[in-house]
């Protein structure tokens, strides 16, 4: 829509998955290679958490391109599964069939051979578990149970994504034993100023702004104080922003631009912005 009166060959700011616009801070970098050197160790456990928008699906994403191809990847989410049925949703992760008249005890042996297998072929085993908040902390001690079936040379490595409910949680005491085996954790904070205006002219550049002013250096401070470093929120601001420049006829935005969005958004009361003061 506003993409040709700005001169881009894209949108700078969809919501969409682009592997290409991926920005990575200082925070995000040190998650990426804090997770790449799990998967080498190999980490029975790994956990990264972060508030809803901060970008532990870009993270994993990037993860999973970098992955050597020997590594077999299962995904489970939003999952209340009982200690029953757990192994059953692990072994669907994998594509390994189950008869339905399976037993727990009979999915922990197909579990086993599924392992042995990858092992003999030299491979290895990773379930993303995402949105892990949502476990009960029987379901995350079931996890654990899970993650002692292996065979000599292949385990079950087991990664928790999720909000930060999901480190409350892991704090309690019936899951010390869960904790203790967690060799890789970060937390995934917002950007700061800084890296919110690094980011949003990366995703200019990388649309074709070719170092053209979009955003004023006051706009960019302000979509950090309204976003508060959320990289979804800057996203939803960035790109509002540009519509009303569009539609406005104006070449370069400014926080007044930005101001108009927000105040827009905050009549809605659906975008959950911070405070304008906010650092």
């Amino acid at each position: 829509m506003y993409e040709a009166h700005f001169g881009l060959g894209k949108r700078p700011f969809s919501l969409l998955p682009e592997p290409g616009f991926i920005y990575f801070s200082r925070k995000h970098r040190l998650a990426a290679d804090l997770l790449e050197y799990g998967l080498i160790q190999p980490a029975a456990f790994a956990v990264v958490t972060g508030g809803i928008g901060t970008g532990k699906t870009t993270l994993l994403r990037n993860l999973l391109r970098r992955i050597r191809p020997g590594t077999a990847v299962g995904a489970i989410a939003s999952a209340h599964p009982t200690p029953e049925t757990l192994v059953r949703r692990v072994l669907q992760a994998f594509s390994v069939e189950l008869p339905a008249s399976a037993d727990e005890l009979a999915g922990l042996a197909q579990l086993e051979r599924f392992l042995a297998q990858l092992a003999r072929q030299d491979r290895r085993a990773l379930l993303l578990v995402d949105e892990a908040q949502n476990f009960s902390a029987e379901g995350l001690e079931s996890l654990r149970m899970l993650s002692n079936v292996n065979t000599d040379k292949t385990t079950l490595q087991i990664m928790l994504i999720g909000q930060p409910a999901l480190r409350d949680m892991l704090r309690r005491p019936e899951l010390e034993q869960l904790a203790q085996r967690v060799q890789v954790d970060f937390h995934l904070e917002p950007l700061d100023d800084a890296e919110t205006s690094a980011y949003i002219l990366h995703r200019l550049g990388v649309a074709g702004a070719n170092g053209r002013e979009v955003f004023s250096a006051g706009a960019r401070l302000a979509i950090h104080r309204h976003a508060g470093g959320v990289p979804r929120l800057v996203n939803i601001l960035c790109d509002t922003a540009m519509v009303y420049a569009y539609a406005a006829g104006r070449d370069v935005i400014d926080e007044s631009v930005v101001d108009d969005v927000v105040r827009d958004r905050r009549r809605s009361g659906i975008l959950p912005l911070a405070s304008a003061t906010a650092a």
